[in-house]
């Protein structure tokens, strides 16, 4: 039943336009964010809350298993799609997921066209999918600052460090 629950939050994305279409008519501000969400860690969870902090619905584009082999390699992701949906659901922060299969989330950014675009502060805004979009249509970007020493990558190294060979 807590299963349900949490997979209630994840949309295709012509179900998800269809639902926030009424909430933006109602002066609703979409936030709209991207990623792996492979490990979740306290760094996510205060990215995603910050995220969420910046309008009234936050939709989260979740990179699939193959779009994280494509950008990662083939020994990620470490957890498997919907898993990482169902983690991700459980977040207060998380009104909606889309699991994307493209490389990039510049597909759900042209169609959502969010108020605002986020993405951790390690990304140039030139360098940011889908900011021109979002600003040619009247939205912002926000880079937020992460936690410092917290990322998938080092937690993954870490484990290695002390099981590891």
């Amino acid at each position: 039943m807590v299963f349900k629950g949490r997979m209630k939050k994840v949309r295709s994305l012509k179900r998800l336009l269809q639902e926030i279409g009424p909430l933006r008519r109602s002066g609703k501000r979409i936030v709209f964010t991207n990623g792996c969400f492979d490990i979740l860690h306290a760094g996510h969870v205060r990215y995603l809350t910050k995220a969420k902090s910046l309008g009234d619905v936050l939709v989260v584009g979740l990179n699939s298993d193959d779009s994280v082999r494509a950008i990662k390699g083939n020994t990620r992701p470490i957890v498997p799609e919907k898993e990482r949906a169902e983690v991700l659901g459980g977040l207060e922060a998380v009104d909606y997921i889309v699991i994307f299969r493209e490389p990039t989330p510049v597909r759900l950014i042209h169609a959502i066209k969010p108020d605002v675009l986020v993405k951790g502060a390690d990304w140039d805004e030139d360098r940011i999918v889908g900011a021109d979009i979002v600003k040619r249509s009247g939205g912002r970007v926000a880079r937020i600052r992460l936690l410092k020493g917290r990322s998938t990558t080092s937690i993954i190294e870490r484990i290695l460090e002390i099981y590891g060979d």
